[in-house]
């Protein structure tokens, strides 16, 4: 879509608009396209830096707790066990925390990537949660695994990473099912409910200001949203902007 996107924004003289970075399969929302080498190269100079900062809105099963905080583990990719064998990406924690709450120092994989993710709930309803997400770092699969795996709270629509040795569709709790008016076997067509509402880039001088690209979530999300009883998330309520 790269060339016709560019005759069309830029005439047909253009070069080919050039991918900044990349957003998951079946992920929504702003996305950013260079139009010269110089700019990509400059955006992705900023984000191996840390300095681009993003959002998501993710709607999720089940309400995390707590309802907002930071979370820190490891993610690496693995093999899952049993006859269905794949590989996808999973928590590779610096602890094991036993049942009576004592925990123990565990080496982590020396292939696993560091992971930071920033959360905070919006709203719950019907055993759902709207969640406002700030990635720290930039890892696979990042947020996904740490809402499934992490949080206990997979996100809606998020077939992959319901479950860890079957690869088998998502199986929402009754009460959500009942709120989209659906059935277990159409749960298997629910899209993934992860959206990347707003990218920042940081001024590249003092007299400037940030750029902020914001994208609105798409008409699926938004229906959901609303057969669930949850408010739609506004762009302008977007939280607690990171210090560079």
């Amino acid at each position: 879509m790269l060339p016709a996107l560019s005759e069309m924004l830029c005439g047909r003289s253009a070069e080919p608009l050039r991918l900044c970075h990349r957003l998951d399969r079946d992920t929504t929302g702003a996305l950013i396209l260079a139009r010269t080498m110089e700019a990509a190269e400059r955006v992705q100079k900023l984000l191996r830096q840390h300095r681009v900062q993003k959002v998501y809105w993710a709607l999720c099963i089940g309400v995390p707790t707590p309802l907002e905080g930071i979370l820190d583990i490891p993610v690496v990719e693995r093999e899952t066990d049993g006859p269905q064998r794949h590989y996808k990406m999973s928590l590779s924690p610096r602890l094991h925390v036993f049942k009576d709450g004592s925990t123990k120092k565990i080496r982590i994989s020396r292939s696993a990537r560091e992971a930071v993710t920033r959360y905070r709930t919006l709203c719950e309803a019907d055993g759902a949660s709207l969640l406002e997400l700030h990635p720290i770092t930039g890892v696979k699969h990042q947020l996904r695994v740490h809402l499934s795996y992490g949080l206990n709270c997979p996100i809606l629509g998020d077939h992959k990473y319901s479950h860890w040795g079957r690869l088998a569709p998502q199986k929402p709790p009754k009460a959500i099912l009942q709120a989209l008016r659906l059935s277990l076997p159409q749960a298997r067509s629910l899209l993934l409910h992860l959206h990347a509402a707003q990218i920042s880039l940081p001024a590249q001088a003092a007299e400037e200001d940030p750029i902020v690209l914001q994208c609105p979530p798409p008409k699926y999300f938004m229906s959901t949203l609303r057969r669930l009883g949850i408010p739609p998330p506004s762009l302008k309520s977007i939280g607690y902007p990171l210090e560079d």
